[in-house]
């Protein structure tokens, strides 16, 4: 392709990716904001603030659009990669097959936090005492379920934000700290992947650092 049609066409899809970058980490920061709060792991009293929630299924399922145009960032600075040639087109392409799978664990992991869980919890909150306990050990199964979705949908995202950084570190055409940055950002989504997994919700540094790095590389 000529030097000059190259950048016409390169220059579009980065505005788009950057653009939808942007939006989505934006957007989900503060959609994050109205989610119901409390401590995650002291389950009778968080599962009690989620049964009252009015705003908890508009809230997750906005969160879900934010990682769909998070997703779909990815998605464009992938296509804008399939220009190279060799390993960075594959490397490209590998990393937006992952982010694919990352929105697919995105939308399975909110079926269970924002449908589930909140049914879960209705269901114990309301049952007669000589149901709670198992209403309750029902709700704690969904809450375990949900930690494992979005454990391996960090771990996903995780996998494309390296893959993607590995093939876009070796363009001309974007500065190298966006690279490094990416990569940052996908090693702490791996962590945050592996905290989730093994302690639940009770740790919070690592999906602050995961929207910090996140939001500087998209900016």
């Amino acid at each position: 392709m000529h030097a000059d049609d190259r950048s016409s066409t390169l220059s579009p899809l980065l505005r788009l990716a950057a653009a939808l970058l942007l939006a989505g980490q934006v957007l989900y920061v503060v959609v994050t904001l109205l989610h119901t709060g409390g401590p995650a792991n002291d389950h009778p009293v968080i599962f009690a603030a989620y049964a009252g929630s009015g705003s908890w299924t508009a809230v997750h399922v906005a969160q879900f659009v934010c990682m769909a145009l998070l997703i779909a960032g990815l998605l464009a600075l992938a296509f804008a990669l399939d220009f190279e040639a060799g390993t960075t087109r594959w490397v490209g392409r590998f990393g937006a097959a992952l982010a694919v799978v990352a929105l697919a664990l995105e939308g399975a992991l909110q079926a269970v936090d924002g449908v589930a869980n909140k049914q879960a919890d209705l269901a114990w909150v309301s049952a007669p005492d000589a149901e709670k306990a198992a209403r309750f050990a029902s709700a704690e199964v969904v809450r375990w379920i949900e930690w494992g979705l979005r454990s391996y949908q960090a771990f996903a995202f995780g996998l494309a934000l390296l893959l993607l950084a590995a093939a876009v570190v070796r363009v001309a055409w974007v500065p190298r700290p966006i690279a490094l940055l990416m990569g940052l950002s996908g090693l702490v989504f791996l962590v945050q992947g592996w905290i989730v997994g093994s302690e639940g919700s009770r740790n919070r540094w690592a999906t602050q650092s995961c929207s910090a790095r996140f939001s500087t590389w998209c900016g």
